[in-house]
Order: structure tokens, then sequence, then C-alpha cells
């Protein structure tokens, strides 16, 4: 697989992750879970954090990967 085609799939799987993150930190079992605990619920702090690993290997692929030459 060419290396700017991996680091397109991965910036985009990481910023989807991030997307489904951000969304279930605004839910109702999020807010009380915060509000009593002061922290998210484990299954958030997973897409936070995986998609921003993702994304940043999906950028830095990107900015760094060679193209494959014929």
């Amino acid at each position: 697989m060419n290396s700017k085609v991996l680091g397109v799939v991965l910036l985009v799987a990481g910023l989807c992750l991030l997307a489904f993150g951000w969304n279930a930190s605004d839910s109702v079992a999020d807010s009380v879970s915060e509000g009593l605990t002061g922290r998210f619920t484990d299954k958030t702090m997973w897409f936070i954090i995986g998609g921003a690993i993702l994304a940043a290997a999906g950028a830095v692929r990107l900015l760094t990967g060679r193209t494959a030459r014929a």
C-alpha cells in the first residue's frame, strides 16, 4: 500500500474516533460520571486517546512518507 494512502486512512480513522469520543463526552451518562468522579468514562477516554494516536500517526505518515516508485 502506498505510504500516502495509508497516512490518509490513519488520519481519517483517527478523526472519526475523535469525533465519536467528543460526541460520547456530551452524553448524559458521561456527564453524570464526570460530575461524580471528575473523569470521563473509560470508553470515551479510549475513543479520544485512540483517535489522537491514529490521527497523529496518519499526519506523520503523510508528512514523512515516501511514495513508491515504479
